[in-house]
């Protein structure tokens, strides 16, 4: 209730302000149910209907229903909207999804490698920090070797093994291509001269590690012209069975369309026993059954490079035969496949001992602690070796020997019969005997050299038939002495 007291006067109508005094009164009165609404109740609004009755209003229903009636109309005006982008959102998603599981089906490596799952193409996976704790980060006292694609590090798995761990240099498309077909080779071969693989990291990860069985020997090439190299070391017995072991493990891997194409003394690695263990499968490659050969850019080791798989792009299983040339021809030397320290024409190894050998000065060749002019055995099988090397490295691949003749030519050379064998023949193909006569005259078949290797010159002259005997020269004997006249 309010009471004022007002001035009687005309002026009201002309200031209505005017018509309030200096001694106006307020005094309110509410209902008892206006303050039981206000006191008695949180947030209670005493109010009036339509019709004057009283009634208590709660003011955050109030504005809740505000808030509905907002809503209501802006979801009527909005709402198919909202839906419209929704569908349009759920629709790309869908798109999306199904183009990352049709990826995934095109994956050409669909096993497993996901951390839970701990397996990949049948070998386990180790996490980068379980390889990081085995090789020390990879402390570089612990360096194994380094190639062109990575290095490798010794290590020690927490299970005690005792492990050769190669560490990839780049994480790109090229490095996960050698990276997956490595694993998928090694995951299909058994073979006691074939390094084993215990595992790897996944292939989605930050690093790319193949961990193998430490082989703790060093490899061919560091005994014959690195830092193991000692004199005496490597007798003649022992390099030709490393010669058969790598002939076996190669043989092995071509009947299985497997073309290794990085044959080389650096790849071929020693047990305590000097036992082989062939490493380093990340140029090999899977030939489909039924195809001699396939088309690919040339890759491999200078010195080592068939030179008809350089000049014409055709990879085939003789790419190896030649790469093992080589490798024979090391062996009987001890000296690397190319040494640019060497003369100017000897720098490439395989040009070098095909002009020694064409010469008939294989002594010349020959690592002098094999006593080769005073062990005859000795001297027969280095003789019939270095035949075998020469077939080897022919330049025309389809006069090569296979892998599987190479091995049994090998075995017949350490058991001493391959020579006399050929020799009952009137033919020392491959078995590389100097033939010996007594007569006063003997003319023989002239030997051309194969194509050089690209690494070291121009192609040699193309033979048309295989030679009569690799050591065969054009000759004229006055006397049981023999003077070599060497045309070519």
């Amino acid at each position: 209730m309010v009471k004022l007291p007002v001035r009687q006067d005309s002026q009201f109508f002309k200031d209505p302000f005017g018509f309030l005094t200096a001694e106006i009164t307020f005094e309110f009165k509410f209902s008892n149910e206006c303050l039981q609404c206000y006191h008695g109740r949180r947030d209670g609004n005493c109010r009036l209907d339509s019709k004057g009755n009283f009634y208590c209003a709660n003011r955050k229903a109030r504005v809740w229903t505000r808030i509905r009636k907002l809503a209501l109309m802006l979801g009527t005006g909005v709402g198919p909207w909202i839906i419209f982008g929704l569908f349009l959102t759920l629709r790309h998603c869908k798109r999306k999804y199904g183009q990352s599981s049709s990826n995934t089906n095109d994956d050409p490596y669909p096993s497993r490698d996901t951390e839970s799952d701990r397996i990949f193409f049948g070998v386990p996976i180790f996490s980068y920090m379980e390889l990081l704790e085995a090789t020390n980060n990879f402390d570089s006292t612990r360096k194994l070797g380094e190639g062109g694609f990575g290095t490798v590090y010794y290590g020690t798995l927490r299970d005690g093994r005792e492990v050769a761990i190669k560490h990839l240099f780049e994480h790109n498309y090229k490095r996960v291509e050698q990276f997956m077909n490595e694993i998928e080779i090694l995951t299909r071969l058994r073979h006691r001269n074939l390094v084993s693989l215990y595992g790897c990291t996944s292939r989605h990860g930050q690093e790319l590690l193949l961990v193998y069985e430490y082989v703790p020997n060093g490899t061919v090439a560091s005994h014959l012209h690195g830092d193991l190299a000692r004199v005496g070391l490597l007798t003649w017995p022992i390099r030709m069975q490393i010669a058969i072991d790598t002939a076996s493990a190669l043989a092995y891997l071509h009947a299985s369309n497997i073309i290794h194409r990085e044959v080389k003394t650096n790849n071929i690695l020693l047990d305590i026993s000097f036992s082989v263990k062939v490493a380093d499968f990340g140029l090999s490659r899977l030939l489909p059954n039924d195809v001699s050969h396939v088309s690919t850019a040339p890759q491999g080791s200078p010195g080592y490079l068939d030179p008809e798989y350089f000049q014409f792009y055709r990879l085939t299983d003789k790419s190896d035969v030649y790469s093992f040339g080589v490798v024979l021809m090391e062996l009987i030397s001890s000296m690397p496949a190319v040494d640019a320290a060497r003369e100017r024409d000897q720098v490439n190894l395989a040009s070098f001992c095909i002009k020694k050998i064409q010469k008939g000065k294989l002594s010349e060749l020959v690592d002098p602690s094999f006593g080769f002019e005073s062990d005859q055995q000795v001297k027969k099988m280095l003789t019939s070796v270095a035949g075998l090397a020469f077939r080897c490295v022919l330049g025309d691949n389809g006069l090569r020997p296979s892998m599987d003749e190479v091995l049994e030519a090998l075995r017949k050379i350490q058991s001493g019969n391959y020579e006399s064998e050929n020799l009952e023949k009137g033919d020392d193909v491959g078995g590389g005997g100097v033939t010996s006569s007594t007569s006063s005259t003997e003319q023989v078949h002239v030997l051309q050299p194969p194509p050089a290797s690209p690494d070291w010159g121009q192609a040699g002259i193309s033979m048309n038939k295989l030679p009569a005997s690799p050591m065969s020269l054009t000759e004229k004997r006055e006397s049981e002495s023999t003077t070599p006249n060497v045309s070519g």
